[in-house]
């Protein structure tokens, strides 16, 4: 019974997840991933052998074991990569500041030469 549970949120979490990418909530490059996720957590829920036969071929004593590390080791994974995502952004919004504030200088001085010519120039 918990394997059917475990297959049908499983299942359930892939289809909100496409739900989300279809409504632009979820990026498409990052929603990939989730689904996979979900998809393997549905298909170990509804066939909880394939884990022991893995782990019993591995040479693991303890199946659920093979599971938890396993787990812990994508959540590592996506959490470096969610890291390297978040520098390249801030690297990106640190040279778009840079640019914005050498646009502000150039037309500050467009601006101030203009001024001067205006002034230089006779009124008739």
């Amino acid at each position: 019974m918990v394997s059917l549970v475990t297959g049908v949120i499983g299942v359930g979490i892939a289809v909100l997840i496409i739900v989300l990418i279809r409504k632009d909530r979820l990026h498409a490059h990052h929603g990939l991933g989730w689904i996979l996720v979900a998809l393997g957590f549905a298909l170990l829920g509804l066939f909880p052998g394939i884990i022991d036969r893995l782990a019993q071929n591995i040479g693991i004593g303890y199946p659920p074991i093979l599971a938890l590390t396993l787990g812990i080791s994508l959540l590592v994974i996506k959490i470096l990569l969610m890291d390297i995502e978040r520098s390249k952004i801030e690297m990106r919004n640190q040279r778009l500041i840079q640019r914005v504030a050498m646009l502000e200088a150039d037309l500050k001085n467009v601006k101030s030469g203009i001024q001067k010519t205006d002034k230089a120039q006779p009124k008739p």
